[in-house]
């Protein structure tokens, strides 16, 4: 059996500690979302874990206890400001969002990955930090629930993009309804299944340069 994340991370780190993720690098549309979780001294809902190993009931049953007894933290950045930024810078300033947002200042924060937004503050980056720290696992929870309840409200208003199954991934059936239909205000212009099908349909494309803001080499983003 695998072991769940743990607070031996947080234990080495000035209290408190807030953990940050992120959620949606990959997606051809909707926002990206991070989450910062400063988990309680007692009381932390058990089952916490990577959200990626997580059933999305399991995850909005965790969701709910973290808003009851953690502090939260929410950064949004939607597609638009993604195909400004590119995804690299994106998720940056969400996570960044996401720890403006907390209503107690963290003394460290913990960082799923293995770079840190250019901000003033002690933190460390973890590489799989999901799997193995309890704050960054918690904000995996938040941000990917958060994140999927966005894209289903947006699939009401655009259902043949199947964002109800799909949360705006490449699946086949997204892809397919984005060259029959072209995309939406939601979808990521800079993405290259998105340019494609606006060049198809429109016989340009819409993709904004990236003026230089490229991800640092050898980054690892968490999609």
């Amino acid at each position: 059996m695998s072991k769940r994340p743990s607070l031996r991370h947080e234990r080495l780190c000035l209290a408190p500690v807030a953990g940050v993720d992120e959620a949606g690098c990959g997606p051809l549309a909707g926002p990206v979302v991070a989450a910062a979780v400063i988990l309680p001294v007692r009381g932390v809902p058990r089952g916490i874990d990577d959200s990626k190993k997580l059933p999305a009931a399991e995850r909005a049953r965790l969701h709910g206890r973290l808003l009851a007894c953690a502090v939260v933290g929410i950064g949004i950045v939607e597609a638009d400001e993604i195909d400004r930024l590119n995804i690299y810078w994106a998720r940056m300033k969400a996570m960044t969002l996401a720890v403006e947002a907390l209503a107690q200042a963290p003394a460290h924060i913990l960082v799923d990955g293995n770079r840190l937004p250019r901000w003033d503050r002690a933190a460390t980056a973890i590489v799989g930090g999901d799997a193995l720290s309890l704050s960054i696992a918690a904000a995996s929870i938040v941000a990917k629930h958060t994140r999927d309840a966005i894209m289903l409200a947006h699939a009401e208003s655009y259902p043949q993009y199947d964002w109800h199954s799909n949360k705006g991934y490449a699946a086949p059936a997204h892809r397919r309804a984005l060259r029959e239909h072209g995309p939406t205000p939601l979808h990521r212009r800079s993405f290259a299944p998105v340019a494609e099908a606006v060049l198809a349909r429109w016989g340009e494309s819409s993709a904004p340069h990236p003026h230089g803001l490229s991800p640092p080499p050898g980054d690892g983003l968490n999609i």
